[in-house]
């Protein structure tokens, strides 16, 4: 997942300055990605332009200084879309932010598509489960420096229990959600993501 993925997904909710890009992501998006900085926006931001991907309309602000406000173009929309869409490969670590990124997007995808990023998550979750949760967790040890073999087996076996627990929780919100969409009602028909040329 890039950073020009989840501009992309917050350009289709709503145009916005570079500054309403990093509020967004140090505030509601903050869990999605780390440290971005306004730098980094705005070299994003310049990046997607020279793409095709968005486009930027001046905004006066009398005493201040003049705003960019930048919009989707429907090159941009195709490309968001072609990432929401694309086959999600879980990573090794659950914590990584991608399945959260684009479950922030679900908005724009299909049930379908939901459903299928989410058995996805669950069919690889549970197999990490079924070949590592028991495995022998011993380790040959020969250490060169003073080592406390007691303390290290303490603190091993708290982050084996800690992890474990977390990849438990997980496991279950995932298919909590899983359930409350398949089980919902239909939804009424999509929004189209793209205004007109010129709104």
């Amino acid at each position: 997942m890039k950073l020009e993925h989840l501009l992309l997904g917050v350009l289709a909710t709503k145009a916005s300055t570079g500054y309403d890009l990093k509020k967004y992501l140090d505030e509601h998006g903050r869990f999605l990605r780390s440290n971005t900085q306004m730098s980094q926006v705005y070299r994003s931001l310049g990046r997607m332009e020279s793409d095709g991907w968005v486009r930027h309309s001046i905004e006066e602000r009398p005493g201040a200084t003049d705003a960019k406000r930048y919009r989707l173009t429907p090159e941009g929309g195709t490309v968001l879309m072609d990432w929401l869409t694309s086959a999600y490969q879980p990573p090794s670590r659950f914590e990584n932010p991608e399945l959260m990124a684009r479950l922030s997007l679900a908005g724009f995808l299909r049930r379908m598509d939901v459903l299928r990023l989410l058995d996805t998550e669950l069919e690889v979750r549970t197999a990490e489960v079924a070949r590592f949760r028991h495995r022998d967790r011993r380790i040959e040890m020969d250490p060169d420096l003073p080592f406390d073999p007691e303390l290290h087996t303490t603190v091993s076996e708290w982050a084996h229990e800690t992890g474990s627990g977390a990849m438990d929780a997980h496991i279950l919100a995932v298919a909590r959600l899983r359930d409350a969409i398949a089980d919902a009602p239909d939804h009424p028909p999509l929004i189209p993501i793209i205004a007109a040329e010129g709104n």
